[in-house]
């Protein structure tokens, strides 16, 4: 059993997925400001291609001009999450989980490192080791050699009174070329990947989607 509801959103714009968790996180608030005990929300989707880039994030750090992404038709917002400049497009899972920390006491820290745990566990499945690099929030895959380091899923979250919105970003059967129009999550120095890089072959996404949503009902437990 979970702790949460989740919601399947498949491919939508960012803007109406921002909408969904944004009045998932206002209810949240207002019940755990009024004694209530709200709904936790889980939800998995997928975006049309899209910048987005957190309130700590440097502009510099796109790399082409913004005249040009509306040429690609790709979209770009500036949001308030931490972190920098991303990239969410199809094939890969973007979560939000809409989360009231209390329910498992845990604090901000506790929770990052639970959602990367989450991630490093799912990556387990298909053989893959996953990391953490000291310093960068998210998930790696050899980030400790040289010219190697590569990020395959980025972590970026807004809390207040510890209940969360925004999340992650795991890349899939995700086009990597989009990458290269920005220093991902700021890093001009460390590559990305994919699962379908990893494995050498495009994988099942919903499959994906189901092994992630059940290792999340196990590390965020009833």
């Amino acid at each position: 059993m979970s702790h949460f509801i989740y919601h399947d959103l498949g491919r939508i714009e960012y803007e109406k997925a921002l909408e969904r968790q944004t009045v998932a996180f206002n209810a949240l608030l207002e019940a755990k400001a009024q004694g209530r005990t709200g709904e936790n929300r889980l939800f998995f989707c997928e975006h049309q291609p899209v910048l987005t880039i957190g309130k700590s994030g440097k502009d510099t750090n796109l790399l082409i001009p913004k005249e040009l992404l509306v040429q690609r038709g790709i979209s770009f917002y500036h949001i308030n999450r931490g972190g920098d400049i991303t990239y969410h497009g199809p094939g890969q899972i973007t979560g939000y989980p809409v989360f009231d920390l209390d329910t498992w006491k845990l604090g901000l820290k506790q929770y990052i490192d639970r959602l990367e745990e989450t991630i490093i566990r799912f990556l387990a499945i298909y053989g893959i080791k996953g990391e953490r690099l000291a310093g960068a929030t998210g998930v790696w895959i050899d980030p400790g050699v040289p010219r190697k380091a590569r990020k395959i899923c980025a972590i970026g979250v807004k809390s207040s009174r510890f209940v969360t919105m925004h999340g992650f970003a795991l890349n899939i059967n995700t086009d990597l070329d989009y990458f290269s129009l920005i220093n991902p999550c700021g890093f001009k120095d460390k590559g990305v990947t994919s699962l379908e890089k990893e494995m050498g072959m495009e994988q099942d996404f919903e499959e994906a989607k189901a092994r992630l949503h059940s290792l999340f009902t196990e590390m965020f437990p009833e």
